[in-house]
């Protein structure tokens, strides 16, 4: 009896641990136009885009999608998380969508629902943040913090429109 026990229960950790090790993919994973359930532990390659659950580490190419992103997200045209992001973004367009980024975006265009951190391009828009933006236009709806640039906007701050800087706390 004991035998047979031990038997199902190996058996039973066998196939769990085989639906756990294809969730994740490391060290690097390659991504061609496709949506993956995975999560990515190393170097995601986007060629030409990709879009998975979560990357951790460093994801390089033109387009990388996913929810949640830890690490270095370089691509040429568009960095875009769902969900979270803690690190950096550098890119031509970068986006969180409806979660909150820790650290910074660097870019053309960068947007955040909540930045933690810093914005640094031609265009910076974020509904909550705490920290710096910098770039020609810098629109946040409440901010505790710095913009400088040729238009800065915090809907909620004392002085809503200032050029060259303008800060609320």
């Amino acid at each position: 009896m004991k035998k047979v026990l031990f038997g199902l229960l190996m058996a039973g950790l066998v196939v769990f641990g085989a639906g756990a090790a294809e969730k994740v993919r490391w060290p690097v994973w390659f991504a061609f136009n496709d949506v993956e359930d995975i999560d990515v532990v190393g170097l995601r390659l986007n060629l030409p885009s990709g879009q998975c659950e979560q990357v951790t580490g460093l994801d390089l190419g033109i387009i990388g999608r996913s929810r949640y992103y830890n690490g270095i997200q370089i691509n040429l045209w568009r960095n875009d998380v769902t969900d979270t992001l803690a690190g950096w973004q550098i890119g031509c367009y970068n986006s969180t969508g409806l979660g909150d980024a820790l650290g910074l975006q660097t870019g053309l265009w960068n947007e955040a629902q909540s930045l933690y951190g810093f914005q640094a391009g031609l265009v910076n828009l974020a509904d909550y943040a705490e920290g710096f933006q910098i770039g020609l236009i810098n629109r946040a709806e409440d901010m505790h913090g710095y913009q400088i640039g040729l238009i800065n906007i915090i809907r909620s701050g004392r002085v809503p429109f200032c050029p060259i800087i303008n800060a609320s706390f």
